[in-house]
């Protein structure tokens, strides 16, 4: 049939993790999705993700959590240190793990490989995002489609197009992740720790043996490979030993934005924002836009016109202030001074000696938090 319709109640632009698992959880709720992507094979992607509680408990709804084959790596404890404060923040909950760590591109393979078998996913498809609109007829691979909502799920690239663009931060910086072998046991402690340069995380890494971790280094300094190693062992190895670094160490720029909001679209994960990595829950974030995005269709019809902006409200609330705090974090350790110095030793001993704001800080971390629904 020439003139045949497809009808669909979301499109969603862009297969990345965020998209594909947006497209599984609206498709349990019975609504019919279609995913396109430019790419037609699934990028390489080393690193990990830190998988903070909440999120485990969304992949877990969503029947994937027990089909990642490498055994989860668990963050139990999480030490804060920097230059200017002599005694370190410890964080741990008594009741579960504050997170985990996987392979993002094993959970990748396997939400694409779903996306796949229920024949939901178009790849190879480009298409121009300013002359895509809702309820309008739109043509796909030669066929014609009509959606109602259209989700644009493009990551950080959303930012290079005028009509998306909102608050940028291009401050020069980039982080540079690798791994590492280590003699001793990793204890499942992550490690922040704020140097003048730039903030460094250590992470346990999936492994057999409890002796591998994953680094992200953050920087806008210029700063080689040999000075990042230096940094890694002065700084670990009297807590992990004889350190073994694995031969490829990537970089990435940074660029923090916030996407203004457009009625046609519901933005989802960096699409809708990117945060400076200091934090570590980027990647969370986006499962929080997907959850708030399952929420408001069980409270309101999705043809609805007060739907995207309410999406949009409730999510630029938890975003502006991850993004106006990392990049605030990352600002008063960048720039030494005694009032940046007096605005950091204040914070510190708010967290080491009031229990509300250590509590609150540990449940935002684990994602159990939810002061922004």
């Amino acid at each position: 049939m020439k003139n045949k319709i497809f009808k669909y109640d979301f499109l969603i632009v862009g297969g990345g993790l965020i998209g594909a698992l947006t497209a599984l959880s609206l498709h349990k709720k019975k609504l019919k999705v279609l995913v396109i992507d430019d790419k037609l094979k699934i990028p390489l992607d080393q690193r990990t993700l830190a998988v903070n509680a909440n999120s485990k408990t969304f992949l877990e709804k969503l029947g994937i959590w027990n089909l990642i084959k490498t055994e989860p790596q668990l963050i139990k404890k999480i030490i804060i240190k920097d230059y200017i404060n002599t005694t370190p923040l410890i964080f741990s909950d008594q009741k579960e793990a504050m997170g985990s760590v996987i392979y993002n591109s094993e959970l990748f393979k396997i939400v694409r490989q779903i996306l796949k078998n229920l024949k939901i996913l178009k790849t190879n498809i480009n298409i121009n995002l300013n002359n895509l609109t809702p309820n309008k007829p739109v043509i796909i691979d030669k066929e014609k489609y009509f959606f109602k909502k259209v989700i644009i799920s493009v990551g950080k690239k959303i930012i290079s197009d005028e009509k998306h663009k909102g608050i940028v931060i291009k401050g020069g910086d980039f982080s540079y992740v690798g791994f590492f072998n280590h003699k001793k046991d990793h204890n499942n402690i992550a490690y922040e720790i704020f140097n003048k340069e730039g903030p460094l995380a250590i992470l346990p890494s999936p492994s057999t043996n409890n002796k591998k971790s994953t680094f992200i280094y953050s920087s806008k300094e210029k700063i080689t490979y040999k000075k990042i190693k230096s940094l890694i062992k002065d700084s670990f190895s009297h807590s992990h030993g004889k350190i073994v670094f694995y031969k490829d160490i990537q970089k990435f720029p940074i660029t923090p934005h916030l996407t203004k909001y457009n009625k046609n679209y519901i933005y989802v994960g960096d699409s809708l924002k990117s945060i400076h990595p200091v934090a570590g829950q980027g990647w969370n974030l986006g499962v929080k836009d997907i959850q708030t995005l399952n929420y408001l269709i069980e409270q309101y019809p999705i043809e609805s016109k007060i739907f995207n902006p309410i999406y949009y409200s409730k999510r630029l609330i938890e975003s502006t202030i991850y993004f106006g705090f990392t990049s605030f974090i990352n600002t008063l350790y960048e720039n030494h001074n005694t009032l940046n110095h007096k605005v950091i030793k204040i914070g510190y001993l708010g967290l080491q000696n009031f229990n509300l704001f250590r509590n609150l800080f540990i449940k935002q971390a684990m994602g159990r938090l939810n002061l922004f629904d």
